[in-house]
């Protein structure tokens, strides 16, 4: 069930960074029991170490600035983020014979909505971290002007995920945003006009979670809750025999009808009560169940998001992520109100409607980013116990979600190593020349960028841990 506002909020504020050596230093030192109670990560290593220890050198000396890009496939990216930097990176540099004159922190860009289902607590503690705020959806200029400046003149450098939100998968990038690359561009701008000449880089990072042994056992035992939550029986159905493994060819044959209940769960759902029209049927020649699932879900995508489009009077247009951003800007326009204290109590308690209204039908959108990390053919192509995990992981989240209860607490299958690599820095100043010749070659410089952050990730992501 969507996360239910039952009256108008005032406007969400932006949290300034305020950066505390003093709650870092403590986080710092809770890390490593916290990693393995409550993250089930047991090991963490690095990868190319020396190419961050080197630019965190340069940066002290006043020859660089930089961002970290990096991967989000977990909401344990944070604590994996914080543990490179504020232990291995320093341990690293020990072993180089390198003093750094400053601690290794790092500011980081969140998403002004994670403390609505986080809580509180993360509103006081990610400003305390170096956090600074950003509301998605929208020209946030408050929030990007603060980035910006951050990017420029902080004492320390900045970290960002250009994938803008999870994706759940390992080894699967999500598009990237623009967002990063044009950071990179504002900073070298901010340097030229204050007549600086440290050059700017952007350093694509890579964060992979894996079992240390195939959890097995656990996602049979999750199969068999999320089979009873659906009502299905306890036999598996026929056998696929799409993979050599016959365990793991069982276990592919119940994610498959379970996606398939699932997906009809949902069209029924959508067609029963707002009148919309079933997906169409996949071609004749589509036989495949991978791709038909696939056919199939893309367009109850659509449907969903229609939903909730024309209750906002929104438009169908752009991908899915540019949808969906544009659905949770409108829901949060109707939420969080500037002119409630202009409002007659009349009005109030309409405004209060409107805000109820627009927290359920959000929903909808909600519900379309957790099945847009569905990948038909993901655990077909590499059938390992991490992509089983992953995708069988993601349908439990979208059963949770809509059953009401807590999505960001997933069930723990076991212990998982932790590796991150350190990509090789790209040049931002490199490409100064092309963006700032005029409109046009700006926006094509952004896209380059961003594309060539995409292919260092996704190279990166398609090693062998």
């Amino acid at each position: 069930m969507p996360q239910f506002v039952p009256q108008a909020q005032p406007p969400l504020a932006f949290i300034p960074q305020s950066l505390n050596p003093m709650v870092v230093e403590t986080v710092r030192f809770l890390l490593p029991l916290w990693m393995p109670w409550k993250l089930s990560i047991t090991s963490a290593e690095a990868e190319n170490l020396a190419v961050l220890v080197k630019l965190y050198q340069e940066f002290q000396a006043g020859n660089v600035r930089f961002l970290m890009a990096f991967r989000h496939p977990s909401t344990k990216d944070p604590f994996a983020m914080s543990n490179m930097l504020w232990r291995l990176l320093p341990q690293e540099a020990r072993k180089a014979g390198i003093r750094f004159k400053t601690p290794t922190y790092s500011h980081f860009i969140y998403d002004r909505g994670i403390p609505l289902w986080a809580g509180s607590f993360v509103s006081w503690l990610f400003p305390r971290l170096g956090g600074t705020p950003i509301l998605r959806g929208k020209a946030d200029r408050t929030g990007l002007r603060a980035a910006r400046d951050l990017f420029a003149n902080s004492p320390y450098p900045i970290a960002v995920s250009p994938e803008g939100g999870t994706n759940e998968h390992n080894e699967i990038v999500s598009p990237l945003e623009p967002g990063v690359a044009q950071l990179g561009f504002w900073c070298v701008e901010d340097l030229l006009k204050a007549g600086r000449s440290e050059s700017v880089v952007i350093v694509p990072l890579n964060i992979r979670y894996s079992y240390v042994s195939p959890p097995w056992e656990a996602l049979k035992d999750l199969m068999d809750q999320l089979e009873t939550q659906m009502g299905l029986s306890a036999t598996s159905g026929p056998v696929p025999h799409l993979l050599a493994d016959p365990q793991a060819d069982r276990l592919y044959g119940r994610v498959l009808r379970l996606g398939e209940h699932l997906l009809a769960e949902v069209n029924a759902f959508y067609r029963q009560y707002y009148q919309l029209e079933s997906p169409a049927d996949p071609p004749e020649d589509c036989t495949d169940r991978n791709a038909k699932l696939a056919f199939q879900l893309k367009q109850q995508l659509d449907i969903a998001l229609q939903v909730a489009e024309a209750f906002f009077g929104l438009p169908a247009k752009g991908n899915l992520v540019d949808r969906c951003r544009r659905l949770e800007q409108a829901g949060f326009d109707r939420i969080y109100r500037q002119d409630l204290d202009q409002l007659t109590p009349l009005k109030r308690g309409m405004a209060d409607w409107v805000a109820q209204e627009a927290s359920l039908r959000i929903g909808h959108m909600r519900l379309v980013e957790r099945l847009t990390m569905v990948s038909g053919n993901y655990i077909l192509t590499k059938p390992t116990g991490d992509r089983f995990a992953e995708v069988i992981l993601i349908l439990w989240k979208i059963m949770t979600y809509i059953q009401g209860g807590r999505p960001h607490n997933p069930p723990t299958l076991g212990p998982q190593a932790l590796k991150m690599t350190i990509g090789d820095p790209i040049s931002v100043t490199e490409r100064w020349p092309v963006y700032q010749e005029n409109r046009r070659g700006a926006r094509q410089a952004v896209d380059d960028l961003t594309q060539t952050i995409q292919a260092a990730l996704e190279e990166m992501s398609a090693r062998e841990p």
